[in-house]
């Protein structure tokens, strides 16, 4: 599915609290006791890991800001899948949803791109998940999966072409 030019705007505004000040108290103060945390960009992934969370579910493409990076290092099993910039594969959806019912930690190395994986993941993720990523130039996007959070994306996914 690709991204259409009329969803970019849309998916330019944060899905869940944006926050600026990303250290490890403010960060904690968002997610609850026992969620099942899953985060989306090697950024993201890295500054969780360095500050001592461990995300049950880490989706990278070793890339940042379109620059090549090194993937974050972690002990988590790893799985692949093709991904390609303003796309979602179906072979992305599976794998994630495979990784859901994966004992964590999982990380996906994604060739291609995985900015629009968020939707996929708020729609599947387990009921206690909180999601995070970054937001560019702006800071950290933390994301409660609620109900209405599956239907927004839901709804975004469904306006895919």
């Amino acid at each position: 599915m690709r991204l259409p030019d009329s969803l970019r705007d849309e998916l330019k505004a944060p899905l869940g609290i944006l926050l600026k000040d990303t250290t490890k108290e403010n960060i904690a103060n968002h997610i609850p006791k026992n969620s099942y945390i899953i985060t989306v960009g090697d950024a993201t992934t890295e500054k969780m890991l360095i500050l001592g969370f461990v995300p049950s579910l880490q989706i990278v493409d070793g890339y940042e800001k379109r620059g090549k990076r090194t993937p974050p290092q972690s002990n988590a099993t790893k799985l692949y899948c093709d991904n390609p910039a303003a796309q979602i594969t179906q072979q992305s959806i599976d794998l994630i949803r495979q990784a859901f019912s994966s004992r964590p930690p999982i990380q996906i190395l994604v060739n291609g791109e995985e900015d629009l994986l968020v939707i996929p993941v708020c729609i599947y993720a387990p009921q206690n998940s909180v999601v995070l990523y970054g937001q560019p130039n702006e800071g950290l996007v933390i994301v409660q999966i609620t109900q209405e959070i599956r239907n927004k994306t839901k709804n975004l996914l469904d306006r895919m072409i």
